[in-house]
């Protein structure tokens, strides 16, 4: 193992090498595989006693063919274009990467063929694609990877039965939902550590569960239900699973990899990389792969420039748009789709091809979303021709493909969609141009999915004028909130799309005037609202309740950058992150506003609750439950009062510690007080008592000259 360097050593070897290592990009870097150079893993000793990942070295992405058709010379050419076409639709095949041998005695094929792909993923993938793959009733193509051999030549000749490892079970990745106090769990990061808590606002803190240091080197992530967390490293990605261990499960190879997403059924796991490329005028080369979560398998990717993947999306990097791929409503993750130049294209996860082999073609289509609940597709599409052509709202279902509503908007500015959570409902915000084209206004569409015929409502505001600051659904509900008017004082209105008389209108429940607020964060279990004035607004909060249309409370968390809901709706965190450089930490809240405890972290970054997997309880069950809350409550309210006697015989226990510690302060100074007392009596010329009553006070006046100053003042005659 060599010896460390500190990092001046290092400059200076680099100079008389004549490299600026300033100027080297230290993260493109890699080493040969198995070697560390004496540098050890930030993984630590468990993950380096497992094998290393290899990219794009030895023969990994070197494969064999094997029973292809023997064929003289002249069908060469023929059988090597069907091979060729069948492998580079799976990946890049180098250049002068598909050998076909022939017998140099006949001039005939062989029967098999090497072919070399730019990465091992790619050899890999298209192993799995292809092996079995009927080219016709006499050939079925036999596929191995090139490393597979060394394999192949150690099998021994005679059979032993394997061996039989005892089960060892693991642990529980639901675990954590079985907590007796019912109580959830959050991961943040703060310098250079992650760490996951329980919330317990009984103890009035965060419990820990888990601490590591260099966990991710980016950003951590939990998977849509909470079964996983993601970590992010320059190898690739993984991903960790339990309720207080949190084992790695699995790691998914993607050198440089940049940003991460889930499928909603947690099957799917997106990575994305971006590549400059070596010539400066072409764009980042983009690399995507979709592997599958549980075995840790490439099932798809896909390559190309960043302008083939900036289309539509909400943000990314290197002008990439992401998510690039959006998954399909419910969890069962049957279909992704992407949005291109005047197509949709979706793919299913079957073969995590096209489906019927093509995509939805649609002229200049801007945006699309899926809805949340079912296989449906919201997509827009602007003006055309100078406005002779309108804008227009359609939604697809499929597989099918069936235009199932279509709304044409004239005189459109810009378009946005919002899905309810279940749904049920599509809201589109439309701007349109006022007649002198000049300035906008704002109305609402407003989809009812679930009824017949799909009908649609247009909501505009009474102030046409005002700017829509934000719009939020109600999770599972049928209510809608909107805040509109100027930045500094704005408005919020409510709205359901049920009224006492007629379920099919929308209608205005209320509107607060004159709030400090610009964002709106819904209770996963609605009824509750958070209104917030983030930003220039300092962090102001209101806690509202909808279904009384009363402010429960009202607070503040001073430069807060985050807000975030608990997936039960009973608490709500705001957090501070190192955006600001100061008051960074979080705050936990009670739903009703009530500041429960602070928590202050240096260099804070993230603060993510962990999700929960939809109940498992029915509608009714728990209709059911909400109206004999009471019977059911009162299990905890004696559990909250056992908490609330522990915590008062703990206080009791503090004062009577604070109270020891006092006295015994002040029997240590009566000590030293009595040991100074000749020295006192010394003092005051042999009094020996300390009792100021015994002495008389006087006042005696002294007189001290300070300073003694001699002058002439000239002084004239008068002349006259």
């Amino acid at each position: 193992m060599v010896e460390g360097m500190s990092m001046t050593d290092i400059e200076a070897f680099g100079n008389r090498l004549g490299i600026d290592i300033r100027q080297v990009d230290l993260d493109s870097i890699q080493l040969p595989p198995g070697e560390d150079f004496g540098i050890p893993s930030d993984d630590e000793e468990k993950l380096r006693q497992e094998d290393s990942l290899e990219f794009e070295s030895g023969f990994g992405n070197i494969m064999v063919v094997d029973n292809l058709p023997v064929v003289p010379p002249e069908k060469y050419d023929k059988l090597e274009g069907v091979v060729k076409k069948i492998y580079s639709q799976i990946g890049v095949i180098k250049e002068d990467g598909l050998w076909m041998p022939v017998n140099p005695e006949t001039q005939k094929t062989l029967g098999y063929c090497h072919i070399e792909y730019n990465t091992p993923q790619e050899a890999e993938l298209a192993k799995e694609r292809t092996h079995g793959y009927k080219l016709d009733k006499a050939h079925i193509f036999a596929v191995n990877l090139f490393d597979d051999f060394d394999k192949f030549m150690k099998v021994p000749d005679e059979w032993a039965p394997p061996e039989i490892k005892p089960y060892a079970p693991g642990e529980n990745l639901q675990q954590w939902l079985t907590d007796e106090k019912a109580r959830d769990q959050f991961v943040i990061r703060a310098h250079h550590d992650t760490e996951v808590f329980w919330n317990d606002p009984r103890q009035s803190m965060p419990v820990p569960v888990y601490r590591r240091q260099y966990w991710t080197e980016s950003f951590v992530q939990w998977s849509p239900l909470g079964t996983y967390l993601a970590t992010v490293h320059r190898q690739g990605a993984a991903v960790w699973g339990g309720a207080a261990t949190f084992d790695r499960l699995s790691r998914y190879a993607h050198p440089q990899v940049k940003l991460i997403d889930f499928s909603p059924g947690e099957k799917y796991l997106v990575t994305y990389s971006s590549h400059e490329p070596s010539n400066p005028r072409d764009t980042h080369r983009v690399i995507l792969n979709i592997f599958d979560v549980r075995s840790g398998k490439v099932m798809r990717d896909f390559k190309g420039s960043a302008d083939e993947f900036a289309t539509g999306g909400t943000g990314g990097v290197s002008g990439v748009s992401w998510p690039v791929f959006r998954w399909g409503g419910g969890t069962d993750d049957k279909y992704f789709a992407k949005l291109g130049k005047n197509v949709i294209s979706v793919y299913e996860t079957e073969t995590f091809t096209l489906i019927d082999k093509k995509s939805l073609k649609v002229e200049n289509v801007l945006d699309f979303s899926w809805s949340p609940a079912d296989p449906i597709i919201a997509l827009f599409v602007p003006e055309l021709g100078g406005g002779n052509q309108p804008a227009r709202v359609s939604l697809f279902q499929i597989p099918g493909k069936e235009e199932l509503r279509q709304k044409n908007l004239f005189s459109v500015s810009d378009c946005k969609m919002y899905w309810q959570s279940n749904g049920e409902y599509l809201a589109v915000k439309v701007d349109r141009y006022t007649k002198t084209k000049k300035s906008t206004y704002t109305g609402f569409e407003l989809f009812r999915i679930k009824e017949r015929d799909i009908p649609i409502e247009v909501l505009e505001l009474e102030n046409k004028n005002d700017k829509i600051m934000a719009f939020a659904w109600e999770p599972k509900g049928h209510r809608f909130a909107v805040i509109h008017g100027e930045s500094s004082r704005t408005d919020i209105s409510f709205y359901s799309m049920r009224t006492a008389t007629n379920t099919g209108r929308v209608s205005k429940l209320t509107t607060l005037k004159g709030k400090n607020a610009n964002a709106l964060y819904w209770s996963p279990s609605g009824r509750f609202i958070l209104l917030a004035g983030l930003k220039h607004l300092n962090g102001q909060l209101e806690f509202y309740n909808v279904d009384e249309l009363e402010t429960m409370a009202t607070g503040e968390h001073f430069m807060a950058t985050e807000i975030e809901w608990d997936p039960t709706g009973r608490y709500v965190a705001t957090a501070v992150t190192s955006i600001h450089e100061m008051e960074n930490g979080f705050n936990i809240w009670s739903f009703n506003g009530k500041l429960l405890y602070r928590h202050s972290r240096d260099h804070f970054y993230q603060f993510l609750w962990r999700p929960r997997p939809p109940s498992l309880l029915t509608a009714e069950k728990e209709e059911e439950i909400a109206k004999n809350l009471k019977k059911y409550s009162k299990k905890y309210e004696i559990e909250d009062q056992d908490v609330s006697a522990q915590l008062s015989e703990q206080d009791r226990e503090k004062r009577r510690k604070l109270q020891e510690s006092w006295e015994s302060w002040i029997m240590k100074w009566k000590q030293i007080h009595e040991e100074e007392k000749l020295e006192r009596q010394h003092l005051r010329d042999g009094e020996a008592s300390d009792d100021e009553e015994e002495y008389e006070a006087k006042e005696v006046e002294v007189e001290e000259i300070l300073d003694v100053k001699e002058e002439i003042i000239p002084y004239e005659f008068d002349q006259e």
